[in-house]
């Protein structure tokens, strides 16, 4: 292990990385689940519903163990949240034009998926998207891990942990409980899940403060920790206030791979003339598009993380780039070729690098673990939103320090760090909000006379996502 992966010199043990790579699993774990949700409409149980799932397990465990051994770093990848949601929609709207089934449909879109994988191959062994990274500016880099930070701060308190109940919802934590003006306002606009949501509210603050208490007394597992504290007290309140058995799923449950349904819907089932049918404009446009959003998320992800870990130099450019953003491009073909959307850098491994991860062995171990759900996503789905929630906010609370490099009495940089500290959260996108950050930097540098010290990556770059955001429908 010490030779393979450098433990000594990146200063971490086999234990702590362990930890590492099961935190980073624990609040990631959701996307096993919730990427063939989103991919094929809640059709839970179908055979394209067994062949996304199957896919999602082995397409992330496949580009884990690429970053793992490529680039020797610990970060997680798996179908991005986003870009997932994007595929869906592009896959009901190729149905649409085109009169084909969904299947069909979906088999189609994932030539795109498979295209966009090939470009970033290409791109990567280039150094292409190692220029891109090194072209933006340090205000911006500085910015992203805060801006990130807010937006793990988002999800724990706002999408991850939500109730429904026979008045609708979803209903989240900031929005419904937090937001309503009194505690009858809150239980009469969620019905009975109010009950749910208190439960929801208490495990996800108990764990957080679990967290924060064992991170304080240098309990390395402090996050690993604090989410199985979260979950037990979940757990007990299921069943003692709201008289559910929270093992009830695990009677009917099955633990074999639907190795059979991946391939006849998924595997390497790629429609090139249902594509074709779309029409080439719109197809590269959709190229584009996707590749935009995931170069971004991934590199902002990749920034972000590893300054908040140490592994960046004075420049803010992290060694190993190019084997990290070669494993993100890799993944991507992984999943178009067993059935799923983009793979890319997952913003959870925050988690694991705070439990202590530095090297590739806490991504190999959440690899593993990915590839363990083949047989046993039905445990994996016991844990309770609320406990991930924790470790989320707790996160997303330290990437705020990196606000302590910004140079507050620098325009130049604050404006396009506050762009991306709001863009982020609200838009649900890293790669949007680096946009945004780019493009206000390079309009302030123009306009007060210092044209010349935006670079011409820069440039192209604010202009391709002007084109993205107002150009292409």
């Amino acid at each position: 292990m010490e030779k393979l992966f450098k433990l000594q010199e990146n200063g971490t043990t086999v234990r702590t990385e362990l930890v590492a790579g099961l935190t980073t699993f624990m609040t990631m774990a959701y996307i096993i689940a919730l990427n063939p949700n989103l991919l094929t409409g809640f059709d839970v149980g179908s055979a394209l519903w067994n062949g996304v799932f199957l896919a999602t397990c082995l397409a992330s465990a496949f580009a884990m163990f690429c970053m793992a051994f490529l680039a020797n770093k610990p970060f997680a990848l798996a179908p991005g949240m986003g870009l997932n949601s994007f595929f869906a929609i592009v896959v009901a709207n190729i149905a649409g034009l085109t009169g084909m089934s969904y299947v069909a449909s979906f088999q189609a879109a994932l030539v795109i998926i498979l295209v966009e994988g090939i470009v970033f191959i290409v791109l990567s062994v280039l150094n292409i998207r190692e220029k891109i990274v090194d072209a933006i500016p340090l205000g911006v880099r500085l910015g992203i891990a805060p801006a990130i930070g807010l937006m793990l701060m988002n999800i724990g308190l706002g999408s991850n942990a939500g109730v429904y109940s026979e008045t609708g919802g979803p209903f989240f934590v900031m929005r419904d409980f937090f937001g309503a003006l009194t505690p009858a306002v809150a239980q009469t606009t969620m019905g009975s899940g109010y009950s749910s949501m208190v439960l929801q509210v208490v495990t996800m603050f108990i764990g957080l403060f679990v967290i924060v208490i064992l991170a304080k007394k240098g309990v390395k597992a402090a996050v690993l920790l604090g989410m199985l504290a979260a979950s037990v007290i979940y757990w007990i309140g299921s069943a003692l206030f709201l008289g559910v058995n929270p093992f009830a799923s695990l009677a009917t449950a099955s633990f074999l791979p639907p190795f059979a349904d991946m391939a006849s819907t998924t595997l390497f089932k790629f429609n090139f003339a249902g594509l074709v049918d779309v029409g080439w404009f719109t197809v590269i446009t959709l190229i584009i598009t996707f590749c935009m959003i995931d170069m971004f998320d991934t590199i902002g992800t990749l920034v972000g993380t590893a300054s908040r870990a140490g592994m960046v130099d004075k420049d803010g450019n992290m060694p190993n780039m190019k084997e990290a953003l070669l494993s993100d491009a890799v993944g991507t073909v992984a999943g178009a070729c067993t059935g799923t959307s983009t793979i890319t850098t997952f913003v959870e491994s925050a988690s694991g690098v705070e439990a202590g991860g530095r090297t590739g062995l806490t991504a190999l171990t959440t690899g593993v673990l990915f590839l363990a759900c083949i047989f046993i996503a039905p445990i994996a789905a016991i844990i309770p939103a609320a406990a991930t929630s924790a470790a989320l906010i707790y996160v997303g609370v330290l990437m705020l320090m990196g606000l302590k490099n910004v140079r507050f009495d620098d325009l130049d940089q604050m404006v396009p760090v506050a762009i991306m500290l709001i863009g982020m959260p609200v838009s649900s996108s890293i790669g949007h909000a680096i946009g945004l950050g780019l493009i206000s930097y390079t309009v302030i540098k123009i306009f007060s006379g210092r044209a010349k010290e935006v670079s011409v990556l820069t440039y192209v770059i604010s202009a391709l996502f002007l084109v993205k955001f107002f150009l292409i429908v």
